[in-house]
C-alpha cells in the first residue's frame, strides 16, 4: 500500500540482529505470551530488512530507544548501549534518530551520561520507563533528569498509565498515572514532556493534562489504532491536532498494522500530517533531510 504521508516514529525499540545484547527470556516471553506478537518481530531484524517494513508502512524515520527499563543493582531488567544506537543512526542518520534512556538511581554520572548522548551523540531527546524504578514520574529522584533535559532543550518521554507483568520474578508497581505530569510541567514550563503508551486506561486523564499545559504532549504507541477510544481519535482529528505524535512501540505494534488501522480511523487529512510527522518534527526541533510528504 502507497501513503502519501510519510509518518515518522517516536517511540521503537532496537530489535536489530546484530545487537550485542539480547533480550532476556523473560522479556521474550512477556512479548510473544502477553502481548501476543510473532517471535519474529524478536532481533530477527537487519537494518536493512527493517527499513523496508519501514517503507512498506510509509514510515520515513524512526526514533529508537537506548533503553534502560530499570536499575542494573536489580537482576530483572534490560539496557541497550547508548554506543549500540549511537552507531545505527550514524550509519542511517536520514532514517533513525536516538532516544537516551534514564535511570534515576544512577545520579549525576547518569546526568553526565544524558549530557554526552544529546551533545556528542546527536540524540534528539531522553526516555524514561518510571515502573521499572517503581517511583511515579513526579518523584524527586527524576528532577535533575528533567533539569537537565530542560537545559539541553530536548524532550523527555516516560510511560504512562498502568504497566504489564513483564516477569513473574518481580512484577512491577503501575506508578505512572497521566496526572502525575501535571505537576512536572508546573514544576518545570520550559521542559517538554511526552505522555507515551496513551495513558491507558487513564486516557481522557492524559488528554486533560495535554490540553493543559502547551508543553505536554502525547504518545500513541504501544496500542493498536483500532482500539484507540472514540475521545482519543476525536482529539486527534480536533482539538488535540498540534498534541499527539505518533508511534508503535516496536515490537509491541507492527509499523505496517499501526498505518492500515490509521488509515481506517477517518481523520481529516491536515490532522492526519499533523500527527503522524508535523507534531514530532516541531517538537523535536528535526533538522534531518526529511523528504516530505509524496509517497
Amino acid at each position: 500500500m502507497s501513503y502519501t504521508i510519510k509518518a515518522i516514529d517516536a517511540v521503537c525499540n532496537y530489535e536489530f540482529s546484530d545487537s550485542e545484547t539480547e533480550r532476556p527470556e523473560w522479556s521474550k516471553t512477556f512479548i510473544t505470551k502477553k502481548i501476543g506478537a510473532e517471535s519474529s518481530r524478536i532481533g530477527s531484524f537487519t537494518a536493512e530488512s527493517f527499513i523496508e517494513k519501514m517503507d512498506r508502512a510509509g514510515i520515513e524515520h524512526v526514533f529508537l530507544i537506548a533503553v534502560r527499563a530499570g536499575s542494573t543493582q536489580q537482576k530483572i531488567h534490560r539496557r541497550i548501549s547508548y554506543e549500540t544506537v549511537a552507531a545505527m543512526v550514524k550509519r542511517y542518520p536520514t532514517r533513525f534518530s536516538g532516544l537516551a534512556g534514564v535511570d534515576p538511581t544512577e545520579g549525576m554520572k547518569g546526568i553526565a551520561e544524558l549530557e554526552y548522548a544529546i551533545k556528542e551523540l546527536g540524540f534528539v531527546g531522553a526516555h524514561l520507563y518510571p515502573h521499572w524504578f517503581e517511583m511515579a514520574p513526579d518523584h524527586a529522584r527524576y528532577y535533575p533528569i528533567y533539569a537537565k533535559c530542560a537545559e539541553l532543550g530536548v524532550p523527555i518521554q516516560m510511560q504512562v498509565g498502568h504497566c504489564l507483568r513483564y516477569s513473574e520474578e518481580r512484577p512491577l508497581q503501575s506508578v505512572g498515572r497521566p496526572i502525575t505530569l501535571d505537576t512536572i510541567a508546573c514544576h518545570f514550563p520550559e521542559l517538554k514532556l511526552v505522555g507515551i503508551h496513551i495513558g491507558w486506561p487513564w486516557v481522557e486523564e492524559m488528554i486533560s493534562v495535554a490540553y493543559k499545559h502547551p508543553n505536554v504532549y502525547i504518545g500513541s504507541d504501544a496500542y493498536a489504532p483500532a482500539y484507540w477510544s472514540k475521545p482519543f481519535v476525536h482529539f486527534i482529528d480536533s482539538w488535540g491536532a498540534k498534541k499527539v505524535i505518533f508511534g508503535t512501540d516496536f515490537p509491541v505494534i507492527d509499523p505496517e498494522r499501526a498505518r492500515k488501522d490509521i488509515e481506517e480511523l477517518e481523520i481529516r487529512e491536515d490532522a492526519k500530517r499533523r500527527f503522524l510527522r508535523d507534531n514530532v518534527i516541531e517538537l523535536y526541533n528535526l533538522k534531518l533531510p526529511l523528504a516530505g510528504a509524496t509517497a
